[in-house]
């Protein structure tokens, strides 16, 4: 299977692991959670995703994933700063 290919399907499970992850502390709370490897997971996710779209040279793809990435890690900042770390 070609690099690329392994690197996207790659940035695509961490992606959708932040979601899983969510969904899990959610059920162990009986609320709606989000906890902070949920952010972890989407700069993750988003960044080999940046990469993938940039090597596909997929503007779209690129825009969309530019933008993430500054959203999830302004929160990551918020998080931190009213000490508001759920795990």
């Amino acid at each position: 299977m070609n690099l690329w290919i392994m690197l996207g399907l790659f940035a695509q499970l961490l992606f959708f692991l932040r979601f899983f992850v969510q969904w899990v502390v959610s059920e162990k709370k009986g609320e709606s959670t989000i906890p902070v490897s949920f952010w972890y997971f989407s700069i993750a996710g988003s960044l080999l995703l940046l990469i993938y779209s940039i090597y596909r040279r997929d503007i779209v793809f690129i825009l969309g994933q530019s933008v993430g990435s500054f959203i999830y890690t302004r929160n990551l900042i918020l998080i931190y700063r009213k000490g508001r770390v759920v795990t």
